[in-house]
């Protein structure tokens, strides 16, 4: 591998500082919530989708409209509901009376970045009229294909699915986001913080009172994934991804294990990291840091290992604590 150039170096050096400015940015408006912050630029580099799931008020919609500021990003939010239709998500052909002609009005899938809000409160049909989007990034409509803009990310929240009104995410559509993360209550101390912030004036609605403001955008972000699709992977660390996902297909809690593509997802996220890191080589420390928010929605529990209080995270937890580590 050949060394990289100096102005290669300078330009990727810029980018990782950039996104990493992201979280100061973005903690003027969000308390806390690290792992989700890093786990949304991770999804940005590796040109992947996020699932955040959290109980309602964790600032799961704030996070994301934090991000898209300091990035400089287009974004639209759509509020799923019960009876919000496909069309209304990517758009539909509208007759003109002036031309006596349909033209096609565009959906709000049609921006940067997508905030698609309490998804799983939709019905499967709406919920899959993002598939094509998220994996093919373009939308057909009459049998037109329509491409959308880059960079092209969906955040989309959940309830947790125990909650009143929630429609449980079909497997074809899991798979196609590249992390799902846990956003928690915060700590006592960060409660406190938020608390304290609103009872000086903070608007979560104004983000530019609160002083977010742009750090990066699409140049930093393309500098950025040229850098992460020049770290190296060696033989070892493409093996000991493929043993994790093999084991998990070999796991008695388990009904489905992860696939091919999960495994892909793996190695992309682990990358990221790397480079997010300052490293241009993959570690398996790396591996084990992304594979939690990588594999858990790419996972089904057997009904009785879940009644004995198995969870998905646990079992990839052991998976990692037995797989042999590479040296």
């Amino acid at each position: 591998m050949s060394a990289p150039t100096p102005e290669t170096a300078t330009d990727s050096d810029s980018a990782r500082a950039s996104l990493e400015a992201l979280r100061t940015e973005i903690a003027k408006a969000v308390v806390g919530q690290d792992p989700a912050v890093t786990g949304l630029v991770v999804a940005l580099l590796c040109r992947g989708h996020v699932l955040l799931e959290g109980v309602p008020g964790v600032a799961k919609t704030l996070l994301v409209r934090s991000l898209a500021a300091a990035l400089e990003l287009d974004t639209k939010r759509v509020q799923f509901t019960p009876d919000l239709m496909p069309s209304d998500v990517t758009g539909s052909l509208v007759y003109d009376t002036r031309t006596a002609e349909f033209s096609f009005q565009p959906g709000p899938v049609f921006t940067n970045l997508l905030l698609a809000d309490e998804i799983n409160r939709t019905p499967p049909k709406t919920q899959s009229s993002l598939l094509e989007a998220m994996e093919e990034r373009q939308v057909t409509v009459d049998g037109t294909p329509r491409a959308l803009p880059e960079p092209f990310l969906v955040a989309a929240t959940q309830n947790p699915v125990e909650y009143e009104g929630t429609y449980p995410l079909p497997e074809a559509q899991l798979d196609r986001f590249l992390l799902k993360l846990t956003v928690p209550l915060p700590s006592r101390t960060d409660e406190i913080q938020v608390l304290t912030r609103h009872a000086e004036g903070f608007d979560p609605r104004d983000l530019k009172a609160a002083g977010v403001r742009p750090v990066a955008g699409p140049a930093e972000l393309e500098a950025a994934r040229a850098a992460v699709a020049k770290v190296a992977v060696s033989p070892e660390i493409a093996g000991y991804v493929v043993d994790i996902c093999r084991a998990t297909r070999e796991s008695p809690s388990l009904t489905l294990g992860v696939s091919p593509r999960g495994a892909t997802a793996l190695l992309s996220t682990a990358r990221a990291w790397a480079w997010l890191t300052g490293r241009d080589y993959v570690t398996p420390d790396d591996v084990k840091a992304l594979a939690l928010p990588t594999l858990r929605h790419r996972i089904h529990l057997r009904p009785e290992a879940e009644m004995e209080g198995v969870t998905g995270d646990s079992v990839i937890n052991s998976i990692l604590a037995h797989v042999p580590v590479p040296r």
